[in-house]
């Protein structure tokens, strides 16, 4: 089982601001904001070149800004959500979208999901191969149909019939993401063959266990985004390609609203990233808006107790979370999380590592 250590950024805050006109009487004004990752994982500082890390926080500032830029303008925050996740799908250095990583056929399947705070309308996307951005399919399902979760093809011929912006697979394959696909397809055979000379029978795929190892070191660069706009409203989507070398039809948590997004009014807006199967089971991003609902807890300390339960059963991963004030948590328990927020109070940063505390 891995260690339980957590890493946390959070941050607790209520916005003054001055009576037009009055300058003696101080106001409350409500703050609003977004927080957004690119995926947790072994992100280390020995097997992060310099030039590639440069890369990765220009691209979170930059989904970063395009969602706060709508957020400063009166924009929704299911608006603000899509404007930072598309650029992230956009970018082949995350796990979605263009970039995505390969599945064990040698293709790109693509999940997504968003979840409306306000009317707790949700949609979602799995197994898709040609939808260029995931996220605007997910948000297509809740506004524009009667259901929340397309699957595969019919994901697929849902965003056609919308007329959505298709691609050919090959638009979504690097090559990074295929080599990284030949070194665990590798490690699959050695341990194949290592159960064969012990005289192990089994299924005719890695086990959740040999999975995890692989996803641990093939995986990171899910996205997701949450925030809260000036009227209030909170919302949250996340976009992923999966797990390296995943088999036939497997869907992880990205998709599936309370496991990997979550979104109320009454309490935050979550996106997780990390190995699904765990989050799954947990039902993370629900887990925590539970917390606060039933037992008053904090966002912070919702987050970090149901990470806390991830950690017990073996697994790893991170969330991104705001609440309904305004209050942000980033908590993470594997070696590094891509990660930023903006806040309508000056405050932000980009980070990477474990061992940074923010501040830009």
């Amino acid at each position: 089982m891995r260690s339980s250590r957590l890493f946390t950024s959070a941050l607790l805050l209520g916005a003054t601001a001055l009576t037009p006109g009055n300058a003696a009487e101080p106001t409350m004004k409500k703050t609003f904001g977004l927080v957004i990752h690119g995926g947790a994982g072994v992100i280390v500082r020995e097997k992060l070149s310099g030039e590639r890390e440069v890369e990765y926080r220009a691209a979170l500032e930059k989904a970063r800004d395009a969602g706060y830029a709508v957020l400063a303008q009166g924009g929704s925050a299911l608006d603000a959500v899509v404007a930072a996740i598309r650029p992230m799908e956009d970018s082949p250095l995350f796990n979605a979208g263009k970039g995505a990583v390969f599945n064990a056929d040698g293709r790109c399947e693509l999940d997504a999901s968003i979840m409306d705070g306000r009317t707790l309308g949700a949609g979602a996307i799995a197994g898709a191969q040609r939808i260029r951005n995931p996220i605007t399919a997910a948000r297509a399902v809740m506004e524009k149909s009667p259901h929340v979760m397309f699957s595969g093809a019919g994901a697929d011929r849902f965003a056609k019939e919308l007329g959505l912006e298709l691609v050919d697979n090959a638009y979504f394959q690097t090559q990074r993401r295929r080599e990284e696909l030949l070194k665990a397809k590798e490690k699959e055979k050695r341990e194949r063959e290592r159960k064969a000379a012990l005289g192990v029978k089994g299924p005719a795929f890695a086990t959740l266990d040999e999975n995890d190892s692989l996803d641990r070191e093939f995986k990171w660069g899910t996205v997701g985004c949450v925030a809260l706009d000036q009227h209030g409203n909170l919302a949250a989507g996340t976009s992923t390609g999966g797990m390296t070398n995943k088999k036939f039809g497997r869907v992880g948590d990205a998709p599936i609203i309370g496991a990997g997004t979550y979104a109320a009014n009454a309490t935050c807006a979550v996106s997780a990233t990390g190995h699904g199967e765990f989050f799954i089971r947990i039902g993370v991003a629900r887990d925590i808006a539970a917390q606060m609902e039933y037992t008053g807890a904090s966002v912070v300390a919702a987050a970090e107790s149901t990470l806390e339960k991830i950690a017990r059963l073996g697994g790893d991963g991170g969330v991104i979370c705001i609440d309904k004030d305004g209050n942000i948590a980033m908590p993470f328990n594997s070696p590094g999380m891509y990660r930023a927020f903006r806040l309508s109070n000056g405050t932000s940063a980009v980070a990477i590592f474990s061992d940074e505390k923010g501040g830009k």
